[in-house]
């Protein structure tokens, strides 16, 4: 028979396993519980090597988080994953456009991706935001294109969209630029890892 675990201890298991596995691998303080939370959500260890930090990423996405910014996702997959409760706390809440009938009626317009809309809708929001991009590299191709107009300056990029067209060069773009960020180098990804990255910088305030 399994052992049996209280549900309560699962995560908690779950995490010293992880500890476990890694061994004598060691990361910042703050970018650890990022890389071992996208480890958790994928059991995956390859992003103990992949997740890319710019310079006091983290630090620069609580003390947005903390002053109440909202989070910008391009799935519904991801905003479902993100612990809206906890982020409420703060001020913030959470906005995907990809399924809003003007992004799709302007997408359809212009023959270009509704994910690249949506973030030109995202950055006519009041307030500072996150961006979590799990899915689409045409969102984080064009978050660097309304960074480099002046029309938008995100907190934070989380760059971790999964696939084979345009995804490792969509994050490049991202790494290579002064936005704040928190990328996957290379194919690995999804909406599961994005939600995952900002659940564990939500959690460093909030637990």
């Amino acid at each position: 028979m399994t052992e049996k675990i209280k549900p309560s201890d699962i995560e908690k298991k779950s995490f010293e396993i992880i500890s476990e596995l890694l061994g004598e691998k060691r990361f910042p303080p703050e970018n650890e519980p990022v890389i071992k939370r996208a480890i958790h959500a994928t059991a995956d260890f390859d992003y103990a090597d992949n997740l890319v930090f710019s310079p006091d990423a983290v630090k620069l996405g609580i003390a947005a988080l903390k002053a109440g910014c909202d989070i910008v996702t391009d799935t519904n997959m991801a905003r479902a994953g993100i612990n809206k409760t906890a982020l409420s706390r703060l001020g913030g809440q959470v906005h995907c456009f990809m399924a809003d009938e003007d992004v799709a009626e302007r997408a359809a317009k212009l023959g270009i991706t509704r994910a690249a809309v949506s973030m030109e809708k995202a950055a006519k929001l009041k307030k500072p935001c996150i961006f979590a991009i799990g899915n689409a590299p045409t969102a984080l191709i064009r978050i660097k294109e309304l960074h480099d107009a002046g029309e938008l300056s995100p907190a934070l990029v989380i760059g971790v969209p999964v696939g084979f067209v345009n995804v490792v060069e969509s994050k490049e773009l991202i790494i290579s630029s002064d936005m704040p960020h928190i990328v996957a180098r290379g194919r690995k990804g999804g909406s599961g890892v994005a939600a995952a990255v900002v659940n564990a910088v939500l959690y460093q305030i909030t637990r």
